[in-house]
């Protein structure tokens, strides 16, 4: 029986452990989760979602403490069209954050940063210009397109000097999405260096409607496949979503998967940025306890733990000091049901919005605890302590026990460990 690391990942010059940690913002995936997999061979992700706070948060800047300054007027205004990103603080952001954690990489792994399509910011295409820009002067090992078809992505960094240098590839759901990008970056003579394909048991938001279980992973792995091997394009597949074990991973690097993407375990790792008191949360999670949603203003279902202190609060808009989610014309759909259940309910202290949240200000808050779908079995790959908790998990643990396990066989923290 083999085990993952009887594989090996191969992009360009690199020979990598075929295990890829998922670019979960906002900071969840910390640099500290991405360092450890690149020391430990394999590839990590940092996410460029909400790039100044998180750069607040890491170096103490001021970044959204100003932008909030600046459009403070507006606050009370259901108009939001004005609140823009001022797009050299963006760059300066971006660079801190990736360059930092580009300047204490150790280890022959890749660390990728994850951009996030759907973050409009009220400038679509120029924000995501400068942040994949500024992520390249800083250093990343490549850029992950994620959250969106990014159509026109690849065209917005051709003329950069590390255009052809740089690891550069997509997510995607299905077939259809790939063949749309595919077809629109043509004319940049790129094509991607590898494919993520995200399945239906993703944590977070997902490329799929309210119809995701009808769908399969392996499935739509297989199509690509196929298709890829009749258009004689070799492009390395990084099947994402539901792979819980070291065993599920050698099914799929068998089948010819170049590597797979994982998540969720890493969610409970001491160097993941969930607060503590968040990750016992995922780890008391039952089945019961876990849902699809339609309560992102992107659109996108979103997997989540239906206990998640951001569903039906109705807090207001804070798009004066964050703003990632509005669209090209200031609009976002969480404004809208805001401000609906505000005159429906006038005089109220505090409002309930149960269809849609505030998707900035929860995630900033870890408020929104979304999840993978199996967020209920990491109960059961560590120990639990007298008082209830359960003992937080290394990041090298978990990665080894992906990378050395065989079948369904999960490896437990020692007996002596204790919780946080």
């Amino acid at each position: 029986m083999k085990c993952v690391d009887d594989f090996r990942l191969r992009l360009g010059n690199h020979e990598l452990v075929p295990i890829v940690i998922g670019g979960m913002g906002v900071d969840i995936s910390t640099a500290e989760l991405a360092l450890e997999a690149a020391r430990l061979g394999g590839v990590g992700h940092i996410s460029d979602a909400m790039v100044p706070t998180v750069a607040d948060r890491r170096f103490k800047t001021h970044f959204v403490k100003d932008k909030l300054k600046q459009y403070k007027y507006n606050v009370a205004n259901e108009d939001k069209k004005d609140v823009q990103f001022d797009l050299a603080i963006l760059a300066e952001a971006t660079q801190l954050h990736v360059g930092r954690t580009m300047e204490a990489k150790r280890g022959s792994g890749l660390i990728l940063v994850n951009c996030m399509e759907k973050l409009t910011m009220n400038a679509p295409k120029e924000t995501l210009r400068v942040r994949m820009r500024a992520a390249l002067d800083a250093g990343i090992d490549g850029i992950t397109l994620a959250a969106g078809l990014h159509l026109g992505s690849f065209a917005l960094i051709e003329d950069h000097p590390r255009f052809r240098d740089a690891k550069l590839g997509i997510i995607v759901s299905s077939l259809r999405a790939l063949q749309l990008f595919l077809k629109k970056s043509a004319r940049t003579q790129r094509l991607p260096d590898y494919v993520v394909i995200e399945g239906p048991l993703a944590g977070g938001h997902l490329g799929f409607g309210m119809d995701w279980a009808q769908y399969d992973l392996r499935t739509i792995v297989a199509e690509i496949r196929a298709w890829l091997a009749t258009e004689q394009l070799d492009i390395p597949l990084i099947p994402a979503g539901g792979i819980f074990t070291g065993g599920d991973a050698v099914d799929f690097l068998e089948q010819g998967a170049a590597a797979v993407q994982v998540a969720t375990r890493f969610t409970v790792a001491k160097e993941c940025g969930l607060p503590n008191d968040v990750k016992q949360e995922y780890f008391k999670a039952s089945e019961d306890d876990i849902e699809v949603n339609g309560i992102s203003p992107t659109g996108y279902p979103m997997r989540m733990l239906k206990n998640s202190p951001a569903i039906g609060d109705g807090i207001r808009p804070n798009c004066e000091a964050y703003g990632y989610i509005l669209d090209a014309n200031g609009n976002c759909q969480y404004i809208q049901a805001y401000n609906r259940e505000l005159a429906m309910h006038p005089g109220e202290k505090k409002i309930k919005v149960w269809d849609k949240t505030c998707l900035c200000t929860q995630m900033r808050n870890f408020e929104l605890w979304t999840c993978g779908h199996y967020t209920y079995r990491l109960k059961d790959t560590t120990r639990s302590c007298a008082d209830g908790s359960y003992i937080l998990l290394t990041a090298e643990h978990i990665f080894d026990d992906y990378r050395y396990s065989k079948g369904s066989v999960i490896a437990l923290p020692a007996a002596t460990e204790t919780a946080p």
